[in-house]
């Protein structure tokens, strides 16, 4: 993609507010110069640009089955950004982080989804577990949903820890057929009883030009660091032909994932 293109938008941080101590990435809230406050994903942070892959790959796919998620923009951070910050931890991080990240639209008043107190819908759990499957997001659980409930309304975030093939390049043939086991531990398993009929609707939405559209959204400097000895050419096409071989065999983790959750209910 180059990088003046208009989707997603792309805005500047103007001021870091405060960081958002979750894990090791280190993001924060901040605001950003069309007068929006964002949540920033940096690429500085503890898994480098292939934490920002993942975020706007799974975040851009969830919106396109129809899901709610924050939208996704572009934020760059100046060369001169952070040096007057105090904590030495945040500075290094900022600049690190030079050039452009990753900012979800801060939903304001937003509080997390409890699954011992929150319910959905069965066709929107079984969405959520049907996306999470395909785009193996191990990150969804019970402990951490990474959902939001905000208007009355469940809202996904974070999809930092979605394709973890791509910390070990050579295994994307391997992974693209797996069941996907880390379902078991997903948030919404007992309620997704919609599998089959869902995993219908998806492969019409799923067009091969909508993956190849998706995946030309990445940035060449992301691609750049995340596999300097890899081609961004080469890496788009890695990920769009995982996401098309998994959607083409996605009964390995459909009966899979319904599998285990009829040992839950």
């Amino acid at each position: 993609m180059k990088e003046n293109d208009t989707y997603p938008r792309r805005a500047s941080v103007t001021r870091y507010i405060m960081p958002l101590r979750e894990g090791g990435s280190l993001p924060a809230l901040a605001d950003a110069d069309d007068g929006f406050k964002y949540v920033v994903k940096f690429r500085g942070g503890g898994h480098g640009s292939k934490a920002l892959i993942s975020e706007l790959l799974g975040g851009e796919l969830a919106r396109r089955a129809g899901l709610r998620v924050p939208e996704l923009v572009f934020l760059d951070l100046d060369e001169d950004f952070g040096r007057t910050e105090g904590d030495e931890e945040i500075q290094d991080l900022l600049k690190a982080s030079r050039g452009l990240n990753m900012g979800l639209h801060f939903l304001s008043g937003a509080m997390t989804w409890d699954v011992a107190v929150n319910r959905t819908d069965t066709e929107t759990a079984s969405a959520i577990i049907w996306l999470d499957a395909w785009i193996t997001n191990v990150d969804r659980t019970a402990r951490n949903t990474n959902m939001l409930l905000w208007n009355h309304e469940l809202w996904l975030i974070d999809h930092g820890s979605s394709f973890y093939f791509h910390h070990n390049w050579d295994s994307a043939a391997r992974a693209a057929l797996s069941p996907f086991p880390y379902i078991k531990d997903h948030a919404l398993l007992a309620q997704a009883s919609l599998l089959e009929a869902t995993d219908a609707r998806m492969k019409a939405i799923f067009t091969p030009e909508v993956i190849d559209e998706t995946v030309a959204l990445l940035p060449d400097s992301w691609l750049e660091q995340a596999e300097p000895g890899v081609s961004p050419e080469e890496q788009r096409r890695v990920y769009a032909n995982f996401l098309k071989t998994r959607l083409a065999n996605s009964q390995i983790f459909i009966s899979h994932a319904d599998a285990v959750r009829k040992t839950l209910v």
